[in-house]
């Protein structure tokens, strides 16, 4: 972290801290009644019909888009970018960042609904990745099918998509893209409580705080030293990176 070692916030006594910060949770109070009326808006929205026998790319060869719901009444989809032909280190440090923080899925399914991941690549080689990254949600390929799945949008982007079927039928409730998909990713949400918050160039800080994320020396803010930052523990784990052959377990 760079940035002036004496970029502090002001030291007061504890009556004046609390005072403060009973003013500030006025409103963060408003703030989750906002969250939670949008919430409510969210559930009174129309739905699409989507063709329920797009097919996806699993384990098992092709399946259709009512089969990844895996018997639930509602799906949840992160459509993971992928960069063909591209080596593990040069692939989406954005995905990576998101998708790596999404891990005990029970609670998510002890309310019907199934998570899973479609990857636009190829399902060999972005499922080694998977495995590389030491992550275990359902995994599918809709390297031929996101056009379809992802009707009037741009689907080379990061996606999270939520489906409800009604029997053999499947339709979309709701889709979010870019800062929507930040609900998936707690570190943002943790780091934005503390003083220095996210560290990004685009935040409203006091002058000295330190920002050298997002700027034109360090663009990519979740990747570090020629890799999406969550690679470096497998890799020091041994794991191998590799996603030509071999699962990316040792």
């Amino acid at each position: 972290m760079t940035g002036n070692a004496q970029s502090l916030p002001a030291v007061v006594d504890r009556a004046t801290f609390q005072a403060e910060l009973d003013t500030l949770r006025v409103r963060e109070k408003a703030h989750t009644r906002e969250g939670d009326a949008i919430a409510a808006a969210r559930r009174r929205l129309p739905m699409v019909e989507v063709d329920a026998t797009i097919e996806v790319i699993g384990p098992g060869g092709p399946i259709t888009i009512l089969d990844v719901f895996d018997g639930r009444k509602q799906l949840i989809a992160y459509f993971h970018a992928w960069w063909p032909d591209r080596p593990a280190a040069q692939q989406c440090e954005g995905c990576t960042f998101f998708n790596c923080q999404v891990r005990e899925l029970s609670y998510i399914q002890s309310r019907d609904a199934t998570y899973a991941v479609l990857c636009k690549g190829p399902y060999p080689e972005s499922v080694r990745y998977r495995d590389f990254l030491g992550l275990d949600m359902p995994w599918y390929s809709v390297e031929t099918t996101a056009p379809r799945l992802l009707e009037g949008r741009d689907w080379q982007r990061h996606h999270l998509v939520c489906y409800v079927r009604d029997g053999e039928r499947v339709f979309e409730t709701y889709y979010t893209g870019g800062r929507g998909v930040e609900i998936m990713a707690p570190t943002h949400g943790l780091l934005d409580m503390t003083v220095y918050g996210r560290q990004e160039t685009w935040e409203d800080s006091p002058d000295g705080w330190p920002q050298p994320w997002g700027d034109a020396r360090n663009p990519e803010v979740w990747r570090m030293n020629g890799r999406p930052i969550a690679q470096w523990s497998r890799i020091e784990a041994g794991r191998s990176d590799d996603l030509t052959a071999g699962p990316g377990r040792p």
